[in-house]
This record gives structure tokens, sequence and C-alpha cells, in this order.
């Protein structure tokens, strides 16, 4: 294990592996604070349609 650690260290092919999963926690969070701000927009919507009718 130790082994693999110190070759991830030494090449530089870890560190492609670490910047694309910071891409994809950076797009994840985005995703998140969007679907937020969606799902009371669609919400909203299914409210009025619940209240016309009744």
């Amino acid at each position: 294990m130790m082994n693999m650690l110190k070759n991830l260290h030494k090449e530089e092919s870890g560190q492609d592996m670490i910047e694309y999963a910071l891409i994809a926690l950076i797009i994840a969070l985005g995703a998140l604070a969007g679907m937020g701000t969606l799902a009371s927009s669609v919400n909203a919507e299914f409210t009025k349609v619940s209240g016309s009718l009744t």
C-alpha cells in the first residue's frame, strides 16, 4: 500500500484523477444548488394548479 502511494506521489497520473474528482465535486455542488431553486419553483407551480382545480 505504501509503495502504491509513493508511486502516485512521484507520478503525475494520480494528479489527473484528483483534478477530475474536484471538477466532478464542483459540478455536483452546482447541481445541488440548482435543484433547490428548481424544486421550490416546481412546488409553487403545482400549488397554483391545485388551487385553481378546487
